[in-house]
Parts: C-alpha cells; sequence; structure tokens
C-alpha cells in the first residue's frame, strides 16, 4: 500500500510539475472553474484538427461530448433550378425599375435552389444535412464512502492542450486528464486516485438517434449511419464507428457488459476513444479506428502525454503575447469575467485579453489540420444532431472570419483545409453559374457543405449573395502574400481565374449609373426601404460585392504578372475593374452600402459589409483614403457597437484599421461580457460563455476567431506595403510584448513596448526579401543591429527600408 501510493504522488507531481514554455512563466496561460460544468457552454473544448472531446467535470457522472470533423449527415444533390436563368433577365428588368420587391417575390419562385436548401438552418435530414456529435461518451463513478468533495478544480491548459479535474472525496485525491492527441490521433483520458482500489467506475456511449452499442472483448463499440436526406426509411449517409477501449497500468478489474465497461477496484486507468467517418475512407475507417487505437495502446501514459504536448506545440509555440497581469488570474473563469465587467478601470485584467487572444490560437489549432476540413460555425464542436445554422459554412463572412486569425497569428498552414475546400467547389459552382447565369467560371453563394451546395440559397433575402467565391479567393491570395510560394500561386491561379470569370460573364451595365453591377445581389443579410414602404433586400451592385470584386480582379491580375501568364485577360479585367461602382460617400457623411442612397431597415444591422474595403481588404486607409477612413468611422458609430458576438469581432478589426486603439479595446471588452443563453439573439446579446465561446447567441466560433485577429490587427499590420507595429494600442496595455506574429512578405515580428511606446522590435526573415518598416515618430534614438551588428538603413518619409535573406535577423532599439 505504502508504495503504491509513492509511486502515484510521484506520478501526480509529474503532472503538476511537466515543464512549461517560457510564455507560461510570464502569465497563466489557462482557466479554470471551481465546479462541473452547468451547462455545455462551460465545458472545456478540446480537438486535433479532426477529433474534439468536451468534458463537463463531473463527479458521480462526467460526460464527454465527442465529435469528428467529418460527422455531417447529407448527400450531394442536384440544385439547378430550371426556372432561374429563364426568370433572371425579368429580374434585373425589375430591379433596374425600381421595382425590387416585385423582383424579390418572383425570385422567391424560380432564382433559389432546386429542392429544400438548407431546410432554414434544420437540415440533419434535409440533403442539405448538417453536421452532428459523434455522440456521448459518460462514466459513472462510484467511491469508497458518502463523504463529501473537497478542493474541486476544474482547469484547461493552453499550454499544453489538456483539461484537468482534481478533488479529494473521503481522504482520496483523484485526478482526471483529458486530451485529444495531436501525435497519436485519439482521445486520452487518465484517472488516478492516490489510494489502492479507490477508483471503480462504469461507462458508455450514446447519442440522441441512428447508433447501435456493443462490446467486443473490453472494448466499447458505438456505430451508425446518418441519413442521407433522399431515403427516409434506410439510412444512405455517412457512416461512423466511435470504439473506446480502457487500460490498468497498476491492477484492477474490467467487466465487459452488453453495452458498457466497468472498472473496479483500480487505482490507475487509461481510457483510449478512436472515432472516425468513412467520409474520406469508404473501405477502411473502421481499421483506422481499430489500428490507431493499437498504435496507442502500445504507449505507457507518460509518453502519450508527452508526444502530445510536444507536436500541439509545435504549433501554439510559434507566437506569445504577455499584457501584464492581475490578480483575476486567480479567479474561476465565470468569476472572473463578471469581475471584468463590472470594472470600470482602463487597465482592468490585462492577461485575459492575452489569454482570449492564444484561445483564438489554440482552437483553430484544435478544429482544423492539413489534409482534413476547415472549422465550421463551431469549430468541430457540437453538443446536437441539430447544431445550430447546421454548423455549415456561411460563405458572407463567417467561414472567413474563422481564418482570419491564420497567417498573422503564424498558423499559415491551417489555411490550407480552406484552400483545399474553395477548390473543392468549382466544379459544382461551374454547373451553377451555368444554371443560374449562363456564365463561364463559378460561383458560389451564401451557403457551404461537405456536399459541394453552391447554388442560391432557398431564401433570397440572404440567399442571393454571389461574391462568396470571390471572397474566398481573397484567402487563397492571402495566403501567397505571407507566404510568397510561387509553386502554391500557380495552383491556386486557375481558381481565382475561374472566379473571375464568372464576374467577366454576369457583370451587366445599370442602365440609370452606367455602372456594371452584380444583379441580383444583397448586402449580406440587410434590408432597406423602398418608396413605396416596402422592405426588400435583392438589389443591384452592393457596396460590398464592388469591394471584393475590386480586390478579386486586382489580385488576379497581380497572380498572373507573377506567373506570366493571361496578358490579355488581365487587361479585360483592368477594364471591368475601372467600371464598378467606386466606395461612395453618401449626404450623411456615411459609406453608401448600396448603389442608391436607401433607408436602412435597421440602422443597427449586425452586418457591416460596406467597410470590406477596411478589413478584411485594403481599399479604406486613414493614410491613403482619409475621407472614406472619416466616413467608415462614421458608418461604424452609426452602426454601434452592440450586436452579436461575430459582428462585435469584426469591429474590433474595423477599429484597429482605424488606428482607434481605444474603440477596438472597448469592442473587445463588450466581447468579453458574461453571456450564459443560448437563446438566439441578432441585436445585443452577444459576449462570452463561461468558457470563452463567443456567444452569437448561441455559440459561433467566428467570434472568437475574429476577437484573435482583432487583438493581433491591434499589435502589428502590413497590409499597406510596410510593417507598423502597435498600431491601436490601447491606453489599457501600457506595457507588453509579443513575439512571433507574421507579416505580409513572410516575416515574423516581436515587439516590446513601455508607457505605450515602442521600445524594441525584431524582424526575422522566414523568405528573403525587402520589407520596410514605418517607424514610430519619436525615433530620435535608433540603433539598429542586422545579425547581431551594429548597421544604418535608409529611412524615408518614416519608413525603414531592408534587404533580409531568409533567416537574417533585424533589432531596432528606440
Amino acid at each position: 500500500m505504502k508504495t503504491n501510493c509513492i509511486s502515484l504522488l510521484f506520478i501526480l507531481l509529474l503532472v503538476a510539475c511537466d515543464k512549461m514554455p517560457e510564455t507560461n512563466k510570464k502569465s497563466s496561460l489557462s482557466y479554470h472553474f471551481d465546479q462541473p460544468a452547468r451547462m455545455w457552454e462551460e465545458t472545456f473544448p478540446l480537438g486535433n484538427g479532426r477529433l474534439g472531446m468536451m468534458p463537463d467535470g463531473g463527479m458521480d457522472k462526467e460526460n464527454l461530448v465527442l465529435n469528428e470533423i467529418s460527422m455531417w449527415s447529407g448527400s450531394k444533390q442536384d440544385t439547378d433550378n430550371p426556372k432561374a436563368y429563364g426568370a433572371l433577365a425579368t429580374i434585373r428588368k425589375l430591379i433596374f425599375e425600381g421595382r425590387n420587391d416585385e423582383a424579390q417575390d418572383l425570385m422567391y419562385n424560380t432564382f433559389v435552389c432546386k429542392g429544400l436548401g438548407s431546410n432554414y438552418g434544420d437540415g440533419s435530414n434535409a440533403p442539405y444535412g448538417s453536421y452532428q456529435l459523434v455522440g456521448n461518451l459518460y462514466l459513472n463513478y462510484t467511491y469508497p464512502n458518502a463523504e463529501s468533495v473537497s478542493s474541486y478544480k476544474r482547469e484547461l491548459n493552453l499550454n499544453e492542450a489538456i483539461a484537468t479535474v482534481s478533488f479529494q472525496k473521503g481522504g482520496v485525491n483523484y485526478l482526471r486528464e483529458a486530451f485529444t492527441s495531436f501525435s497519436d490521433g485519439i482521445g486520452v483520458i487518465h484517472l488516478v486516485a492516490d489510494a489502492d482500489k479507490a477508483l471503480n467506475f462504469s461507462f458508455g456511449m450514446t447519442r440522441p438517434e441512428h447508433y447501435t452499442v456493443t462490446t467486443e472483448g473490453n472494448d466499447l463499440v458505438m456505430r451508425g449511419q446518418l441519413p442521407d436526406g433522399v431515403d427516409t426509411v434506410v439510412m444512405q449517409g455517412t457512416c461512423y464507428e466511435s470504439r473506446a477501449r480502457v487500460v490498468l497500468p497498476k491492477g484492477g478489474r474490467i467487466i465487459a457488459g452488453d453495452s458498457t465497461v466497468a472498472v473496479q477496484s483500480a487505482s490507475e486507468a487509461i481510457i483510449l476513444v478512436s472515432m472516425a467517418t468513412d467520409y474520406f475512407n469508404k473501405d477502411t475507417y473502421q481499421a483506422q479506428v481499430r489500428s490507431l487505437l493499437e498504435k496507442a495502446g502500445s504507449k505507457d501514459y507518460l509518453t502519450l502525454k508527452k508526444e502530445h504536448i510536444a507536436a500541439y506545440r509545435s504549433l501554439f509555440g510559434r507566437a506569445e503575447l504577455d499584457l501584464g497581469s492581475s490578480g483575476n488570474e486567480a479567479l474561476p473563469m465565470d468569476k472572473r469575467l463578471q469581475a471584468f465587467a463590472a470594472d470600470s478601470s482602463k487597465a482592468k485584467d490585462p492577461a485575459l485579453a492575452a489569454l482570449y487572444f492564444q484561445f483564438g490560437r489554440y482552437l483553430l489549432i484544435s478544429s482544423t489540420r492539413p489534409g482534413l476540413l476547415p472549422p465550421n460555425l463551431q469549430g468541430l464542436w457540437s453538443q446536437s444532431v441539430n447544431t445550430p445554422w447546421n454548423g455549415d459554412y456561411h460563405l458572407n463572412v463567417n467561414f472567413q472570419m474563422n481564418h482570419w486569425p491564420a497567417e498573422v497569428t503564424n498558423l499559415s498552414e491551417l489555411h490550407l483545409p480552406l484552400i483545399e475546400w474553395t477548390k473543392q467547389q468549382v466544379a459544382s459552382g461551374e454547373r451553377t453559374a451555368q444554371a443560374f447565369y449562363n456564365a463561364r467560371g463559378w460561383v458560389t453563394h451564401i451557403l457551404g457543405n461537405l456536399w459541394e451546395f453552391t447554388a442560391p440559397g432557398e431564401h433570397p433575402q440572404w440567399g442571393a449573395t454571389n461574391t462568396s467565391a470571390a471572397w474566398l479567393c481573397e484567402h487563397l491570395y492571402t495566403h501567397y502574400l505571407y507566404n510568397k510560394d510561387i509553386d502554391y500561386l500557380r495552383e491556386v491561379y486557375p481558381v481565382m481565374k475561374g472566379a473571375s470569370l464568372f464576374f467577366v460573364d454576369m457583370l451587366v451595365q445599370d442602365p440609370r449609373t452606367k455602372y456594371l453591377v452584380t444583379v441580383p445581389t444583397t448586402s449580406p443579410e440587410n434590408t432597406f426601404k423602398l418608396p413605396n414602404g416596402n422592405e426588400v433586400s435583392v438589389c443591384a451592385g452592393s457596396t460590398m460585392d464592388n469591394q471584393i470584386l475590386r480586390e478579386l480582379f486586382t489580385n488576379t491580375i497581380e497572380a498572373a504578372s507573377i506567373l506570366g501568364v493571361d496578358e490579355d485577360f488581365a487587361q479585360i479585367l483592368a477594364e471591368k475593374r475601372s467600371r464598378l461602382m467606386p466606395t461612395t460617400i453618401g449626404k450623411d457623411g456615411r459609406i453608401m452600402e448600396w448603389l442608391e442612397p436607401y433607408e436602412e431597415a435597421d440602422v443597427h444591422h449586425r452586418h457591416v459589409s460596406h467597410l470590406f474595403g477596411l478589413y478584411p481588404g485594403n481599399e479604406i486607409s486613414p493614410e491613403e483614403t482619409p475621407e472614406l477612413a472619416a466616413a467608415a468611422r462614421k458608418t461604424l458609430e452609426m452602426r454601434g457597437d452592440g450586436s452579436t458576438g461575430w459582428s462585435m469581432a469584426w469591429k474590433i478589426n474595423f477599429w484597429a484599421r482605424l488606428r482607434d486603439g481605444e474603440h477596438a479595446y472597448k469592442l473587445l471588452a463588450a466581447l468579453l461580457h458574461p453571456c450564459e443563453t443560448d437563446k438566439v439573439n441578432y441585436a445585443g446579446g452577444g459576449g462570452s460563455y463561461p468558457n470563452l465561446f463567443c456567444a452569437h447567441p448561441p455559440f459561433q466560433i467566428d467570434g472568437n476567431f475574429g476577437g484573435c485577429a482583432g487583438i493581433a490587427e491591434m499589435l502589428v499590420q502590413s497590409q499597406s506595403g510596410y510593417i507598423e507595429l502597435l498600431p491601436a494600442i490601447p491606453s489599457a496595455w501600457k506595457r507588453g510584448s509579443f513575439k512571433g506574429l507574421k507579416v505580409r512578405g513572410g516575416g515574423e515580428v516581436s515587439a516590446k513596448w513601455a508607457d505605450g511606446q515602442l521600445s524594441e522590435a525584431t524582424l526575422k526573415a522566414v523568405i528573403a526579401g525587402t520589407f520596410r518598416i514605418k517607424l514610430p515618430s519619436e525615433s530620435a534614438n535608433l540603433t539598429v543591429q542586422m545579425n547581431q551588428k551594429k548597421v544604418s538603413l535608409p529611412v524615408v518619409d518614416g519608413v525603414l527600408t531592408v534587404e533580409l535573406q531568409e533567416g537574417d535577423s533585424l533589432l531596432l532599439q528606440f
């Protein structure tokens, strides 16, 4: 007994004292609760890019929601509406005559997808499908006595991507650790008690529908098949399997029943969970589940944990942010969020912002990986078979926002799943372009899923947006700008060219203004009033469309020039670009959202699509277009700050681009406002759930990613041809430092500041090239070192220019 206790205590010490990276010595990159989760939005998200687990930390009964990134119902479908193209000329005529309401009514009957579309967000049993949970892994614990629990703590460590639960009961210390292994591709749950035979539990698996659970030897196995949305009697959709196996390193007894497995009289147990669907591997997914389990089962726990942490940190450890600390780190996160909201001081809990930034990076690392699928509306986490809005890929900002942190926070390869998914849509998008517009090239609209859905949605008010493929191509080119890989650019150029070709054919001249316009289209999800009082959405040539198309045409022209191809086509694009309506300031001093000065039905609408050119685009800036920047500011002021979570996150980026750190920080504080409802609120319900998931509400992960990108945008910008450090630093972050953020051109930057002033900056060239750095106005004492040798470099109009080879490092001290 004594020997076992000493051995177990030694294991506990190893768990507690595993070496942390340097960032953890400066500020805590973990958060915790002092009780089990009371709602799903208090559980900890674990993921390795393919698998997800969310443990609730229950003491008598613990539930872990299981996810797999390809767990989708539905199937490929024919969405070509034979009425669509025949009605297009009439729809356009009505819009040009100012009869948008009649055009929209006609579109309901003609210019929508054939079939149910997304079934208005209830696609689980429709062909469109829905992202779904794999199931629930539940554990029922029994204890030697009924004494109460003390010292309960539930923690998520972002440095290790491990969730822990610890407590004492009946004189026994219990420790649980859970992670989704980045090295072994499975879920791992480690249970320890520091007394012999004190660990007793059973476990099973369940889900709301379409499953069976059996035991095979000592393995617990859940299998099933999801509906394809076509055959409502026999399931014909995605097949899946989840298999759990328990290992007892220190003895005990395993008892397999019909649908549960029990463990008796143990002091340590390891549960390994393997999952897969047949989306990627039709014939081998079950063998994959077993082989991953066998491989992991051959390793001891410390090896599993060590290899997982090393693989995870190879991504997470690239970037650091230190904004200082406060006493609030010791608070449970639900209470910490409440304290943050109640604190009226400027410098309230600065470490929370740094934690939120790293939490965004953690979620991106956890919800996608090269060769797999991009994160959906909930990343890869879902607790139901009816995930809100089908958990799909919303392409009018949300899907794109999911990837805004990828490049700047040094996770470039996590952009690749979006890029591969985009390439996969081209063939379907070509059919849609032909069927609906009689156009060449490819197009997609607001909705995306696993089944290459590219048609207009079933509701023209939001489904008619047709620049989503163009927006996706912005991500293809942005990845090139940060990484300068010519072979990659050559690979994606045809996708960009195809998206441009569609608009070469689709754009028509507005007889009133003579501009080329997209028609029919929308300013996403917004409505305006006609002179007759009717509210409509469909229009000709929304401002967002024009801004996106200018960027698409410009990027395609630049890519063609770099590759030395398609000179004639580039000239066509330049001519088309010159005939688009420029971003225009209305009589009220705001950016016009539509081609005409329509009256908004809701001046506080959550979408601010007509500022795409401010962010993520680069058409509006205080330096190059001060009048447009002032109009963008007025637009944001009229829209207001309160909104859904993802909308507030977008506004952080807007204000950062306007170099207004105080307002950006105000929006960040609003994004961190505690929210504990999952009821839909489109107006002012946004904030953060206790586990830091962003509240739409309900949960949408885009706000987490948008907020993370917004913090990065406050720290560094490089969209204007030069690197600008601390462009929107708020007074709340009086001093701090960051390391490892990326800039366009292939550089990594780090910086330190005090009293709001830059004191030191480092630029490392990942790729050889010319870099330009905008210097602070106070740079009289500047010293420059290249590769640790003092140098003198040219400075023109406050911008320092330097040629660096790959691996070179430049140090600036102020």
